[in-house]
């Protein structure tokens, strides 16, 4: 699958450029794999928007709610369409390809080469993070251009919160991973794990629009947090350190569960 470097020295500086090297290495060729995956590539960075575009072209969707203070439909489904991207690449896109790793014994055999089992999976968690920051930013972009979202006012805020909403996603994909010893069931508990998360993340209600017992429960999940979180750092306020804080309990959590489950073979 590739090529790994030379085992290095026993000086210490030598040896962590010797990692550093051993993990450029899976990274590029994780990289041209993870490319020549037109479904993944679909379902990760194009599908949340065109979902997006789709809902903003019902009429409705576009006219002003005095039931969201002044906001339309669309304003909250840009978050939604977010969160999306999110939960593909964590949930959907991950777990079968780790699982198919260790499945086809190839993390077992790479544990006994100078590449490390861990090198493959930071990768692969580097790329999905990155996937779905790419396609949470082409949401922002094709909202703002499409039916005039405004962008984010409280950057900083925002980016906060994405970055802890990818760890969560992450964590809760690695989760499905570590718990399933096939390809085929990744792909099963994935799919149990993805409808919850799609309504928690408000794909069916937004969270700002249901009802107050309903919302408080979906606002301790991870999604449903996250998604509080991002609405309101859209709208130039910091995110309440309560959504930001059971987002980033998630994250830990569930990198907790999947370090202690996770089996190389």
């Amino acid at each position: 699958m590739f090529s790994a470097p030379a085992p290095s020295s026993a000086a210490p500086g030598s040896t962590t450029t010797a990692s550093l090297g051993v993990f450029r290495a899976v990274l590029k060729a994780e990289t041209r794999l993870f490319l020549r995956e037109p479904g993944s590539l679909f379902w990760i960075v194009l599908f949340p928007t065109v979902l997006t575009t789709i809902l903003g072209l019902i009429p409705s969707f576009r006219e002003t709610d005095g039931a969201l203070g002044g906001r339309r439909v669309i304003d909250l489904y840009v978050p939604v369409g977010v969160l999306l991207a999110m939960i593909m690449s964590g949930i959907q896109a991950m777990p079968p390809v780790l699982t198919g790793y260790r499945e086809r014994g190839i993390l077992r055999r790479m544990s006994a080469t100078p590449v490390r089992p861990g090198s493959l999976l930071a990768a692969q968690i580097l790329l999905h993070g990155l996937a779905a920051v790419c396609s949470a930013v082409l949401v922002i972009v094709v909202g703002r251009l499409a039916y005039g979202v405004r962008l984010p006012e409280r950057l900083a805020g925002y980016a906060v919160a994405l970055l802890l909403t990818t760890a969560s996603a992450l964590a809760l994909g690695a989760v499905v991973c570590a718990v399933s010893r096939t390809q085929r069931i990744a792909s099963a508990v994935g799919s149990l794990v993805f409808f919850p998360t799609m309504f928690t993340a408000g794909v069916w209600l937004p969270v700002q629009s249901m009802p107050e017992t309903l919302r408080h429960i979906v606002e301790a999940t991870p999604f449903g947090a996250s998604s509080q979180a991002l609405d309101q750092a859209m709208r130039g306020g910091w995110p309440e350190w309560s959504h930001l804080g059971v987002t980033a309990l998630w994250a830990v959590l569930l990198t907790a569960v999947a370090a202690r489950r996770f089996r190389w073979e």
